[in-house]
């Protein structure tokens, strides 16, 4: 019974982390491995708007492929973007790389014990080196042209599926199909707080296989190159650049 215990325990524990600041938000929002009460208190305070239907966004998409290339630590990590299986949230993705929005930001979470988890990062405030890290998890990109912040609906495609889930989990939504994108180490994804069509520009690497995730969170593409290097990330590290290197002509 102990060890049945223990097996249920850990993966529901990493799920509290991979919500932004603990549980009940998206791989989370402090600079230290485990949650900060503080940085918690200040995410759930925040007002998080739903973004708008899949169908009438005039939100960026990727009918396609894509291939951005970051440096960090002066080495490059290849990431395949999938807009054929998740075309809005490759799109705002690849739309943020376009923009220069990932350009110096901070990775506020990285998460390896009790198990290589996550690395995450892409909350713009991070680029002001006097803001402080333990609010760090709590912003989103800021679009110029309506002044708010662009949110994204939470999109899942499932095995077999013509089109993506969206704005649900696929338990939620009675799914019973695994995702298309899974959570395999390298797989790159949407961080989020529990609304789920709250994503904005926050993502992160998954540092091992977690299957726990799958369903719930949005993944959009997967590191091809450099892996070594996202093992070696930690906290406070910065992404000194991220270019889209193939497929630009496909962001629509």
């Amino acid at each position: 019974m102990k060890i049945q215990i223990q097996r249920w325990l850990l993966p529901l524990l990493l799920v509290c982390v991979v919500i932004l600041g603990g549980c009940g938000n998206s791989p989370a929002a402090s600079s230290s491995p485990v949650p900060s009460p503080s940085a918690t208190e200040a995410i759930s305070t925040l007002p998080v708007q739903q973004a708008s239907s899949p169908q009438n966004s005039n939100a960026p998409r990727l009918n396609g492929k894509a291939t951005v290339v970051m440096v960090v630590k002066g080495s490059p990590i290849t990431i395949e973007v999938d807009g054929t299986n998740a075309p809005i949230t490759a799109g705002n993705f690849v739309d943020l790389v376009k923009r220069g929005v990932y350009d110096g930001l901070v990775f506020h979470r990285v998460v390896r014990e009790p198990q290589p988890f996550v690395v995450q990062g892409g909350d713009p405030q991070g680029k002001d080196p006097k803001f402080p890290a333990a609010r760090l998890g709590t912003g989103g990109f800021i679009d110029p042209a309506t002044s708010k912040e662009r949110y994204v609906p939470l999109e899942i495609k499932a095995k077999g599926a013509k089109e993506p889930t969206y704005s649900t989990t696929l338990e939620q939504a009675g799914v019973t199909a695994q995702p298309v994108l899974q959570h395999t180490r390298g797989a790159v994804a949407m961080a989020r707080s529990n609304p789920p069509d709250s994503a904005s520009s926050q993502f992160y690497f998954a540092l091992s296989d977690l299957p726990f995730l799958d369903g719930s969170y949005a993944v959009f593409g997967y590191v091809t190159q450099g892996m070594e290097t996202v093992d070696q990330i930690q906290a406070g590290d910065r992404i000194e650049s991220a270019k889209v290197t193939q497929g630009l002509e496909n962001l629509k």
